[in-house]
């Protein structure tokens, strides 16, 4: 995890050195901050990162504005730091290809502590890791190269949305409640209503659906949650 790269975006000058110092005591040695939404830019197409804190509100342009712009070149997670709260923000936010979403004024130890539980989700080596396919149907998951095609065209996804669609092909046909979801997907315990999952779940019915709003494969079960039903049977080797 020490061997991370982060990447913090914030136009307040305090909060930038404040994350970085806290971060650095971590053990986190790796850490580029940047105050606007060009420098934000800039690194990211020149480095690889881990991990990325993005402001909002920048001076020159917004947060969500950038985000699908870095998108096209990292799938790195993206955490929204911002004052505002309100749900339609953080819809907004996950629409866009966020993966958190960060309230200001906020606890600097429980953003180390979402940022520490985010990265322990990735692979550490995925040199010794062995290919699996997954088929079903029009869709194909490659999980060495992470590749994903529809229809044999292939789509990119965001990491979140792809790792919410490896965990379905992994579990066909079985019903989950939104909170299981977000526990075996996200890692962390689910508080109580959080529109994360549903925003995910639009998401990937965008990517992989005919007709996202007459799914045939992530079926919504009223009252109870959400399943993935394939259309055929699965051929997976590894």
């Amino acid at each position: 995890m020490q061997e991370a790269h982060l990447l913090i975006v914030d136009d307040e000058i305090a909060i930038l050195h404040m994350l970085e110092t806290i971060l650095k005591r971590e053990s986190f040695k790796y850490i580029d901050t940047a105050s606007t939404a060009e420098d934000a830019l800039a690194l990211s197409k020149t480095k690889r990162y881990d991990l990325i804190l993005l402001d909002v509100m920048l001076p020159d342009r917004s947060g969500f504005e950038i985000c699908p712009l870095i998108r096209e070149t990292t799938d790195a997670p993206i955490f929204f730091l911002t004052a505002r709260s309100t749900d339609f923000d953080k819809l907004s936010g996950f629409a866009l290809g966020g993966d958190d979403y960060i309230t200001k004024p906020f606890n600097p130890l429980e953003v180390v502590a979402r940022i520490k539980a985010r990265l322990r989700r990735k692979p550490v080596n995925i040199a010794h890791a062995s290919e699996t396919i997954y088929q079903y149907g029009n869709i194909y998951v490659n999980t060495f190269s992470g590749e994903v095609k529809i229809n044999g065209r292939s789509v990119d996804l965001p990491a979140q949305v792809y790792q919410l669609l490896l965990f379905f092909c992994k579990h066909p046909n079985q019903l989950f409640s939104k909170s299981q979801l977000y526990e075996q997907v996200w890692g962390e315990e689910f508080l109580g209503e959080d529109n994360t999952v549903m925003v995910h779940i639009r998401k990937l019915r965008e990517k992989i659906e005919e007709n996202p709003s007459k799914p045939q494969y992530i079926v919504t079960v009223r009252g109870l949650g959400y399943k993935f039903v394939p259309d055929c049977d699965k051929h997976e080797h590894s």
